[in-house]
């Protein structure tokens, strides 16, 4: 399968149709969009079906929603949307761009076989609530952060809808020391790994490849067609090295309530791309 029908499929699948258990899914005629349904919790715009005509008034239109529901949000923008110069148009509005993503998808038929075998690390599936700290403080070792929110969806999910998410964590001496989870969208062909993170002084041991192991059989045995990371520099030479290609680059736009300056109208657009 060629990268410009990889990506048709992504879209149809990741963002268009996807539905997570902690958003309520929106569409309109110009976006797919995903109100959080948690307390403090942030939307984000998943997908839009834009061109010159119709940008500023969407882009208007968004940030008065979000800002009625009194909701943060983020526009998942990725490289091939349209306008070409959407981000651009994003900037200008308001909204930061955060560090780009490479969007990378293995195709479980072609998994490479170090992927297939019996792992040699000690790895667990958290399954219950109170082992979900092994893996909090995994990534409040890797990123100092809270992850209070991460907690909470964590839990949610596994209590409420265990199907569509598996969370595991690999341990040294007993030790935890990487985490990470494979999400499985209803109806999707597509299962997404999040949330990889290994101990500083854990690394260099196989840690990570045997978290990508784990998730990779569990998605083969699921019947998956296609595994799928949005991917941090750090982790795209590891995860091209067992056969992921990237398809595309998302950035992150989040809005911050801020506007830069004076907003083209539709019929000026001569924003500068960023």
């Amino acid at each position: 399968m060629n990268h410009p029908q990889l990506r048709a499929l992504y879209d149809q699948d990741q963002r268009i149709a996807v539905v997570y258990p902690d958003v309520r899914r929106e569409a309109t005629p110009d976006v797919v969009r995903h109100v959080s349904t948690m307390e403090a919790g942030e939307g984000v715009i998943l997908y839009s079906r834009l061109d010159e005509g119709n940008v500023q008034r969407v882009i208007r239109e968004q940030v008065a929603y979000f800002e009625g529901l009194e909701q943060g949000f983020e526009w998942k923008l990725y490289d091939y949307d349209t306008p070409s110069d959407l981000m651009g148009r994003l900037v200008a509005y308001g909204f930061e761009v955060e560090e780009a993503e490479a969007i990378m998808v293995l195709d479980l038929a072609r998994a490479p076989e170090v992927l297939l075998q019996p792992l040699r690390h000690t790895v667990r599936q958290i399954a219950r609530v109170e082992e979900l700290e092994d893996v909090l403080r995994v990534k409040r070792q890797v990123w100092g952060q809270d992850y209070a929110d991460l907690e909470r969806y964590l839990a949610d999910t596994i209590t409420g809808h265990p199907e569509r998410m598996s969370v595991y964590a690999a341990y040294v001496d007993h030790e935890p020391a990487c985490a990470g989870r494979i999400e499985f969208p209803e109806g999707s062909r597509f299962a997404s790994l999040w949330g990889g993170s290994t101990v500083e002084e854990y690394r260099g041991r196989g840690l990570y490849t045997a978290l990508l192991a784990v998730r990779t059989q569990e998605a083969k045995a699921r019947g998956l067609d296609f595994l799928t990371v949005d991917a941090s520099p750090m982790s795209r030479p590891i995860l091209e090295k067992h056969g992921f290609e990237m398809i595309a680059y998302s950035y992150p736009c989040r809005w911050t309530g801020r506007r830069q300056g004076p907003v083209p109208d539709e019929d000026q657009p001569d924003c500068e791309e960023v």
